[in-house]
């Protein structure tokens, strides 16, 4: 047996769309001969309680408890997870794991606890799983996952929009699966409005016979996908318009004026279904800023200096996809600073899009001013960027 034959393949498969993703991993079950899928029903999270349950496509294999550490679900599904991939490893029975994440777990995190374990593990595909006609309604969900019972520990704030983005946007392939018991059928509005968030992710019906478990074999990248959701580096959706869906991309060199933008930032946040990217605001010249909005919630956070305010001998510790991202673009006097972002959404009004977000950029004269001068504005954001703990 050679080292590659020697290794067990580990999937992961997540979702908020539970019947989706329990639809995908049957079907993985049943099109992989020697699979085995692993479940951590975190249902009883608040009780600081992880359920763990382990099957194959005749049945039931095994199950156990496992404790929540430090009231985090990512802690405690490292620490039991990865040792029941090793044990199924060393048992050698099996050809490839199926880890299928409870609701609300977003499979970055799980995707570099895997990564990092290393031989005899090897994680060769990510998948969420999905039925396009939700895509909209759980985009526009603002509830919080405590509210509704899906939270994945007791401090968990996060909300269904967010999380739902997030896995969306992390994988290389998206497993669609229609729930034909619903009353809401997919159309063509709902497949643009999933292809055009999802640029970086291969599409594959979950039905497709064993199109699903070679997508999830061919192999996965943990720095490469880091990579394409990191606000500095994102792989962001391109301009489109179909099928009613629209992506409007909005990429301007000159800074925010803080005030301004944060006069603008109701408006902006509900003018899509789902927006993101990266922008820099004039009183913070050198800080890279998130934007994050999905379900009428936004999040805007530093994410680290812009390569522009590092000095030269900081580079090398650069990651080189953002290295590259930043070169694509680079001002010869703002370097990488820039605003770069996508506004996804059925019926979007980009006219007004636009108006809105170039009224809230610096005037000429603002400019003109300089850096110096850029620095004594307002500091509007003083309250969701550095806030009083």
């Amino acid at each position: 047996m050679n080292r590659d034959e020697a290794r067990l393949r580990v999937a992961i498969v997540a979702g908020l769309h539970a019947d989706a993703r329990r639809a995908a991993v049957e079907q993985l079950l049943r099109t992989v001969p020697g699979s085995v899928a692993l479940h951590h029903d975190l249902t009883s999270a608040v009780d600081s309680t992880v359920h763990r349950t382990v099957r194959d496509a005749r049945g039931l294999l095994g199950s156990g408890d496992a404790p929540l550490v430090n009231d985090c679900a990512c802690c405690a599904l490292r620490e039991d997870l990865v040792p029941e991939l090793l044990r199924l490893a060393q048992e050698g029975r099996h050809r490839l794991a199926v880890v299928e994440l409870w609701d609300s777990v977003e499979p970055q995190a799980m995707a570099a606890v895997v990564a990092a374990a290393g031989a005899p593990l090897a994680l060769t595909g990510v998948a969420t799983a999905v039925d396009p006609a939700l895509v909209l309604p759980y985009l526009s969900n603002g509830d919080d996952l405590a509210d509704i019972g899906l939270a994945a520990a007791p401090t968990d704030q996060r909300t269904v929009a967010g999380t739902f983005a997030r896995q969306l946007e992390y994988p290389t392939v998206i497993a669609l699966a229609d729930d034909d018991s619903c009353d809401e059928v997919a159309d063509d509005t709902d497949h643009a409005l999933l292809a055009q968030l999802t640029p970086g992710a291969r599409s594959v019906r979950v039905e497709s016979g064993g199109a699903l478990g070679a997508a999830l074999s061919a192999g996965f990248d943990v720095a490469a996908a880091a990579a394409r959701v990191h606000p500095a580096c994102a792989l962001l959706p391109q301009s489109c318009d179909e099928h009613g869906v629209g992506t409007f991309v909005w990429r301007r060199e000159r800074p925010f004026h803080p005030q301004r933008l944060y006069a603008a930032l109701e408006d902006l946040t509900c003018a899509a279904a789902r927006s993101r990217g990266r922008f820099w605001l004039a009183d913070r010249p050198d800080t890279l800023l998130s934007w994050d909005a999905a379900g009428g919630a936004l999040c805007v956070e530093p994410a680290g200096p812009w390569l522009a305010a590092l000095p030269d001998a900081a580079w090398d510790m650069v990651p080189a996809e953002r290295r590259l991202a930043a070169s694509v673009d680079w001002h010869p006097e703002h370097g990488d600073r820039c605003q770069h972002l996508t506004f996804t959404s059925p019926g979007l009004d980009r006219d007004g899009l636009q108006a809105l977000l170039d009224s809230c950029l610096l005037t000429d004269d603002e400019y003109a001013a300089g850096r110096d001068c850029w620095r004594q504005l307002p500091h509007a954001f003083d309250d969701l960027l550095d806030p009083v703990t």
